[in-house]
């Protein structure tokens, strides 16, 4: 798909952070078809100063016959990435309710929170809001492929996902905070 074979217009894009093409016009529309370019996809050709979204690029009319933007960010409900962000703090809350559910007494369930017996609790809500809030995004039609994987490590998913829906990183600061207060307790 050599672009310089035809004389049309070369183009490049982005697929996993890597540099595609060069690809001639036609061929950049046949992948908009086929879904490879979508909205967020990265895209460049001679002329452009930098690289553009390729909605912010004149493929944009072609990317509406296809599929509609993602829902902006300011539109998401964010109810349950915040909830994500103070998951560590409630994840401990929860561990100690279930150290003084299951223990006899208080210095054993004292003892089983110094051991850190329930820390599967912090780690199943921490990640199972993740992959929940990745769902809703997928939904509002992002492309979470690039950053779903990270649904399991949860300060890089809200990083990423900050940056995807271009919203300020309170989420993420606040989770690191509270992961930092729940060590020191």
């Amino acid at each position: 798909m050599d672009a310089s074979n035809t004389g049309s217009v070369s183009w490049f894009y982005e697929t996993d952070g890597q540099r595609k093409g060069p690809v001639t016009e036609d061929a950049m529309l046949a992948l908009i078809r086929q879904g490879t370019v979508t909205y967020g996809t990265l895209v460049w050709k001679a002329g452009f100063p930098e690289w553009l979204k390729a909605e912010d690029s004149e493929l944009r009319t072609h990317l509406q016959r296809v599929a509609p933007p993602p829902i902006t960010g300011k539109h998401i409900g964010n109810g349950v990435v915040w909830t994500l962000a103070f998951a560590p703090l409630i994840g401990y809350i929860l561990e100690s309710a279930v150290a003084y559910a299951v223990n006899s007494s208080d210095s054993a369930a004292e003892a089983a929170m110094n051991d850190s017996k329930y820390w599967f609790i912090t780690l199943a809500l921490n990640v199972g809001l993740s992959y929940f809030d990745e769902g809703r995004l997928n939904r509002a039609g992002y492309d979470t492929g690039k950053f779903k994987a990270m649904a399991w490590l949860v300060p890089v998913y809200l990083y990423k996902r900050a940056k995807a829906l271009n919203q300020r990183l309170g989420y993420f600061i606040v989770w690191m905070v509270c992961f930092v207060l729940t060590m020191l307790a």
